[in-house]
């Protein structure tokens, strides 16, 4: 649904990434557009701080931090690399603890067969002197199994920590691969396949499950009035009240510009319809204020549309509903709830 609005406002951020460019760039390669790209259009909170701190610092921005910052935070190849160096990582350490294990069962191999020795020896009669060369060749051998039992010990200690901090760090790239970086709730790819899983999961159990459709009322005016910080500013603060307002097991995710979406399980489209409405009453409850001026911007409304879960569905048309009754909220005038209708028979059963 792209408007003249929307080709000036990519237009203007071009002009002032080019602008920025050419003032704190030390090239213009397309990873340095995209860079200065992305930070005029505001949409990565972390990137632009640590752009700021390093055009401070250095009153540019160098060419090897701008290719530090494209890898880190723009790179599509980054969470791959990532998830590969911590498989790497783990199986360079497993190869470590095998080695110790082997080596700590030949130690125990070579006791066993010292043992076997100095039960031979005491087999006959034995002198004083025999005697104590077999127990002192008896410590000998048990001193040199315990050294290697406390080596790999603290090997294994050692590797349990180094294979914990890997682990972290995959998990931190799983979670942020799956996380919308403005809003903090789920992207749509992990609304897509939570969607499907979901689905998946109600027809098993036979069980209701709903879906949630919002659009932010007038999002372009916010953008084009009043700049695309204060346009974030709004979808953080939808995101905030649907995690406010939906305390059960769902999924909320902002799949679309101005477009978020809540999968809810085990729920019927009555109960879906009143978390709807919580939501819609919350959001336009509080009060936009401009940050930088304390200025306040009036009220934010969204339009909603719900859906529920029919037989033979599939993501994609519960979700074509749920975006119909969305734009029926919208053409009815806005700031309003509307829920699919639904044929008898069609709808799976509520939860005994």
């Amino acid at each position: 649904m792209s408007t003249d609005s929307d080709g000036e406002r990519t237009f203007s951020i071009a002009v002032r990434a080019m602008e920025l460019m050419r003032t704190y760039g030390s090239s213009a390669d397309p990873r340095a557009y995209e860079v200065w790209y992305t930070y005029a259009q505001g949409h990565k909170p972390l990137m632009n701080d640590a752009i700021k701190r390093l055009v401070a610092s250095h009153g540019a921005l160098p060419q090897a931090e701008l290719e530090a910052l494209h890898k880190h935070f723009l790179s599509s190849q980054r969470f791959a690399v990532e998830a590969e160096k911590t498989s790497t990582g783990v199986i360079a350490e497993i190869d470590q603890v095998v080695e110790m294990i082997d080596f700590a069962l030949g130690s125990a191999a070579r006791y066993g067969q010292s043992l076997e020795a100095f039960s031979a020896e005491v087999s006959g009669p034995l002198d004083r002197r025999q005697i104590r060369h077999v127990l002192e060749s008896m410590v000998v051998a048990t001193k040199e199994v315990s050294s290697t039992n406390r080596v790999l010990e603290a090997r294994l200690k050692e590797t349990r920590g180094e294979i914990e901090t890997l682990r972290s760090t995959l998990e931190e790239v799983r979670v942020e691969s799956l996380t919308d970086p403005l809003t903090g709730i789920a992207n749509r790819k992990h609304f897509e396949s939570m969607l499907i899983r979901a689905i998946d999961e109600a027809n098993e159990e036979r069980s209701p499950l709903a879906l949630i459709v919002i659009d932010i009322d007038h999002f372009k005016r916010f953008n084009d009035t009043y700049g695309h910080l204060t346009g974030d500013q709004v979808l953080r603060l939808v995101s905030m009240t649907m995690r406010e307002q939906v305390k059960t097991k769902a999924t909320l995710a902002r799949f679309g510009g101005e477009e978020f979406g809540i999968i809810l399980p085990q729920t019927t489209i009555e109960t879906a319809e009143k978390t709807a409405e919580r939501v819609r009453e919350s959001v336009m409850a509080r009060e936009l204020v401009k940050r930088s001026t304390g200025e306040s911007l009036g009220k934010v409304t969204i339009s909603v549309g719900v859906a529920a879960l029919r037989r033979n569905d599939t993501a994609v048309s519960i979700l074509e509903r749920a975006d119909q009754c969305m734009y029926a909220a919208k053409r009815n005038g806005r700031n309003q709830t509307v829920i699919d209708s639904e044929p008898e028979g069609e709808a799976l059963p509520d939860v005994a």
